[in-house]
């Protein structure tokens, strides 16, 4: 795979004054590892964008600061607004290559079920990412699940069953399921279900706005706990 290249720079403006940063097309960034303090640093907001897209949280990023020679990192977490979902700050996670650590890879669902295509069953899936551990330059950007293994009712896909690399090992318990397909519902279940939607979409506009309000008053947290670190 093709190395992906990020370029960062030291940034002194924290806290609440990193919105101006935002509205300059920049990200704020904190790089942590190797038990030092977190080093704030700005990154160009559309060539993170890009960036994330290939290398998710699973894949390893040459990050070239203040244009000197860079180092291996992946992405941590990200901070998205509530509403438009742009991001707005980024924790980056420096990693020694002889290191193990852990990362969540992406499950990439491949294939066609035939339970799902001829018995008009619901494909059901129950998890998006597993936990691994393994070596830095080990990582995968993602692991294809293939369902046309589901051709029954009865079948199912665990962990267990998922193929990867052996320099890779997964962290979720081997008997938890991932994927398997459900019979078609009746005529009743629907209409019952669509019953159900309607009720869930009040409580669901009052959900969300309270998770909105709460994102906010935790993005500024956020940034008043990053400019007291910075006056310590």
């Amino acid at each position: 795979m093709e190395k992906i290249k990020l370029e960062a720079k030291t940034r002194e403006l924290v806290g609440k004054k990193t919105k101006q940063l935002r509205n300059d097309g920049m990200i704020p960034v904190v790089l942590y590892g190797q038990g030092k303090e977190g080093t704030n640093l700005t990154v160009n907001t559309k060539e993170f964008n890009r960036i994330y897209k290939i290398a998710g949280m699973s894949s390893l990023i040459d990050l070239s600061i203040d244009e000197k020679n860079s180092v291996k990192s992946i992405v941590k977490d990200v901070q998205k607004h509530p509403v438009t979902e742009k991001i707005l700050h980024a924790d980056l996670i420096k990693v020694k290559m002889d290191e193990k650590i852990t990362a969540e890879i992406p499950l990439n669902f491949i294939g066609e079920s035939i339970a799902v295509k001829e018995l008009e069953g619901n494909l059901i899936t129950s998890k998006d990412t597993v936990e691994v551990e393994c070596l830095p330059g080990d990582l995968v950007h993602n692991i294809d699940v293939d369902i046309s293994a589901l051709k029954t009712f009865d079948d199912a896909i665990y962990v267990k069953d998922l193929v990867i690399p052996t320099t890779i090992e997964i962290q979720d318990d081997a008997e938890e399921v991932v994927a398997l397909v459900t019979p078609p519902r009746s005529e009743e279940e629907l209409e019952a279900m669509d019953s159900e939607a309607a009720a869930d979409t009040e409580k669901a506009q009052i959900e969300k706005m309270e998770s909105e309000a709460e994102a906010e008053k935790a993005a500024e947290a956020g940034e008043d706990s990053e400019e007291k670190n910075e006056e310590k």
